[in-house]
């Protein structure tokens, strides 16, 4: 349970990782396609960098950010033969690290950092006025989709996959 914990922990370190890379640093519109339409026809095309060298560093992050993830899973499973995990026990695994992943988007990325930080607006100032009036972020619906019905079957899937193995 306590290596589930921590990669559950890097994993959002992760998804934080490369958010922050692609807001601050890379800065190319075709990474907020999540966001609501009236956003992305607000953001302007960022042509030059924020300083010099920003999009590199923006892309290595995001690279690290990708690797961490991959390693996330790759940990998760190689574990669980290791141990002889049972369905039940990959499938824990894999809903944990997905429902605490999502909870964590869900208040820290949209609430604190979109709503009440102003974190992408800051970066962003031309959508300012497509977030003024919202009490949360901008995509409750697809959120609990996710948390509710996909993560919980894509976590039951990868399971049966690693059971047959």
């Amino acid at each position: 349970m306590i290596l589930t914990i921590f990669l559950t922990i890097i994993f959002c370190v992760a998804i934080t990782l490369m958010m922050f890379s692609a807001v601050a640093f890379i800065q190319d519109k075709k990474f907020f396609s999540s966001a609501p339409k009236e956003a992305q026809e607000a953001i302007l095309p960022r042509e030059k960098e924020l300083f010099y060298g920003a999009r590199t560093i923006g892309w290595t992050l995001m690279i690290f950010s990708f690797l961490m993830i991959l390693g996330v899973g790759f940990i998760s499973i190689w574990d669980g033969f290791r141990s002889g995990y049972t369905f039940g026990q990959f499938f824990f695994r894999f809903v944990f690290i997905f429902t605490v992943y999502k909870l964590y988007d869900m208040i820290c990325f949209d609430y604190f950092l979109l709503m009440k930080f102003h974190f992408f607006q800051y970066y962003y100032p031309e959508v300012e006025s497509v977030y003024a009036n919202r009490k949360y972020g901008y995509n409750i619906k697809s959120q609990l989709l996710k948390l509710l019905i996909i993560f919980p079957a894509a976590s039951a899937l990868a399971a049966w996959i690693c059971t047959l193995f």
